[in-house]
């Protein structure tokens, strides 16, 4: 987190390529988890119901109150740990306030809003999972946004 403390991180030569790379990262890891969500979880709300409540015609058993707390803790976790990270670099690289702050709060309230929807769906009102669905879809859209953005305001532009 040295980029926190650096003045100029246009003037600092050894931040661009650990920028660069985290960046990246940060991308392919929301890359992949779209595809191991898909193959694994469901993105849809049909798939998603079938992983949570299952589905006795094709003999589909339910996802375990257990298996669900452990995989929406680790989903807290990651999801925290990939937004704070991003948050930081992009109010470092983006001088535009009202720009950073609308792609911020819709980073963060979507990422959010779909924990606690996943939450509500799986403990009281199913229908939550299309709201599960396209918070998901519109966080990690947002963030692969704000990671390339920042990427080309790292590189390209001379107004840092």
């Amino acid at each position: 987190m040295k980029f926190t403390l650096v003045k100029d991180l246009t003037k600092d030569k050894s931040m661009k390529p650990i920028l660069t790379g985290l960046l990246l990262f940060i991308v392919i890891y929301l890359l992949s988890d779209i595809l191991v969500k898909q193959l694994n979880f469901g993105l849809f709300p049909y798939q998603i119901s079938l992983t949570l409540f299952g589905d006795e015609e094709q003999y589909r058993e339910p996802l375990s109150r257990a298996a669900f707390l452990e995989f929406w803790h680790s989903e807290i976790f990651f999801i925290m740990m990939l937004l704070l990270t991003l948050s930081a670099v992009f109010i470092r690289l983006v001088k535009n306030n009202r720009f950073k702050i609308i792609f911020l709060n819709l980073l963060m309230l979507c990422a959010l809003l779909s924990l606690v929807s996943l939450l509500v769906a799986y403990f009281l009102l199913p229908f939550f999972v299309i709201a599960y669905s396209t918070l998901f879809i519109i966080w990690h859209i947002t963030a692969i946004y704000i990671s390339l953005y920042s990427l080309w305001k790292l590189h390209y532009d001379t107004n840092l």
